[in-house]
Formats: structure tokens, C-alpha cells, sequence
């Protein structure tokens, strides 16, 4: 397991399942705890050389897999965090806002280390900017329909003989 580089014993066994299946080696699995399992394997030599010593690791290039490079290409568009303070304002005064909400932005983001809910990077700051604007103009007018509307109607001489 540690040459092939798997941590779990369940992948282990799965592997070696689909070996089986692919015909590169016999397996025999034991249900015994105290009894291992068999595992029979052809030889695949092309000389009859030396064999290799599978104690050292290979010193040759170490394969990428494939859709390494797939992934790479599909997050570079994703903009974890700004540069600075200045691109935020920039972005701010592009789209019209307030530059104190800018700084406000930066600041709450940067104080929690640019994550969501301090748990989840943030993959796209400008949507998270907007998101802020969009919310901060909810607000807005969530206190202006507060301050048109006393909620609790209250007086100074109560009747507690009233119902509620």
C-alpha cells in the first residue's frame, strides 16, 4: 500500500478486485482476520537482467494525471482575493457604489481571511461584492420602513386592564 501510495484499506482491496477482474494477478481474499490473503502475480520481465529493488523509490518523472491540467484551466477564471484595497475601490467606482461600502467590504473580508461563513473560500470576490451591495440596500430599506412604522405601539399611560 505504501509503494502504490493508498491510504485506505477499502481502495486496497478494490484495486486489487479490478486487478483480479483485468487478469494481471490471481487473488484470493481471506475473510480471516489473523489470516491473510493471497495474491499471485506473472512476472513481467523483458531481460533477464537484474530485478529492481522496489525498496527505492524511482527517481524518473513523476506522471501528472490527465485531468490535472483539465482542472487547473477551469479554475483559472476564479479570483480568490483581491490584490488590494485599491482594486476593490476600483471595482466599487466602476459600478457606481459608495467608496466607504468598499471599505467595508475589504475590511470585514480581509479580517476573516476571505472565506464564507470563516469556513468556505471565497472563489469569486467581485460576485461576493455584489452580494454586499445587494444586501446592504435591503438593509437600507428595512430601516426606513422601521423608522415609518412605530412596531411595538407603545404608550406612557398603560391600561392593564386592556387586553393584548
Amino acid at each position: 500500500m505504501k509503494l502504490s501510495k493508498i491510504g485506505s484499506k477499502s481502495t486496497y482491496h478494490r484495486c486489487t478486485k479490478e486487478l483480479h477482474n483485468y487478469k494481471y494477478l490471481i487473488y484470493e481474499p481471506s475473510h480471516n482476520p489473523f489470516k491473510g490473503s493471497i495474491i499471485k502475480m506473472l512476472k513481467f520481465e523483458t531481460t533477464s537482467g537484474q530485478a529492481l529493488d522496489l525498496g527505492v523509490p524511482n527517481q524518473g518523472q513523476a506522471l501528472v494525471p490527465s485531468n490535472k491540467h483539465i482542472q487547473t484551466i477551469e479554475n483559472s477564471y476564479k479570483l480568490p482575493q483581491p490584490k488590494n484595497e485599491n482594486e476593490v475601490l476600483d471595482f466599487f467606482k466602476k459600478e457606481k457604489w459608495p467608496e466607504i461600502e468598499a471599505q467595508k467590504f475589504y475590511n470585514h473580508y480581509c479580517a476573516i481571511g476571505w472565506k464564507i461563513g470563516g469556513k468556505i473560500k471565497i472563489e469569486n470576490w467581485q460576485a461576493s461584492a455584489k452580494n454586499w451591495i445587494l444586501k446592504c440596500e435591503e438593509l437600507k430599506t428595512e430601516k426606513e420602513v422601521s423608522q415609518n412604522h412605530d412596531n411595538l405601539h407603545t404608550v406612557r399611560n398603560k391600561n392593564y386592564n386592556q387586553p393584548l
